[in-house]
């Protein structure tokens, strides 16, 4: 009896972490992907080297363009699991014009539909690019792309 309950439990522990794994969350505290480090193999590398992976699909067929303003809730972490920043943490979602963003964003937003939620792996050259007091190396941002204007 006590190992079956021991079973349920490693099940029940095993099912929560795929399931923040996979869906943003939308409480205060932003737990990390168990595939932050490195990305899976189900995930696409573009020829710029971003590399991204659907989490929920989007509503329709339109995808924003490099010059639109678009509506997004997203976090953000080191590949050591570090919390960069978040709209979800602040309770609000971000809206700015994509051309502003991070030439990683700008590529991986541009690939979503509206409704859609993305886990996207930019590395430096897409990222801050080695900017002083940013954060270094190869960052993961999970987007959830709100609106296009």
């Amino acid at each position: 009896m006590k190992q079956k309950a021991l079973a349920t439990v490693v099940a029940i522990t095993a099912a929560v972490a795929m399931l923040s794994a996979q869906a943003p969350s939308t409480s205060g505290a932003q737990l990390p992907p168990v595939d932050v480090a490195a990305p899976p193999s189900d995930a696409v590398k573009t020829a710029s080297g971003l590399i991204s992976r659907v989490i929920a699909p989007g509503a329709g067929p339109e995808q924003p363009a490099p010059t639109d303003v678009v509506t997004v809730h997203y976090a953000g972490w080191t590949p050591d699991g570090r919390l960069v920043d978040s709209s979800r943490s602040r309770g609000t979602p971000s809206m700015f014009p994509l051309n502003r963003s991070l030439v990683g964003w700008r590529e991986c937003v541009q690939l979503m539909t509206v409704g859609e939620t993305r886990r996207c792996w930019l590395p430096e050259h897409l990222a801050y690019q080695g900017s002083p007091g940013k954060p270094q190396g190869m960052l993961v941002f999970d987007v959830e792309l709100l609106g296009i204007q």
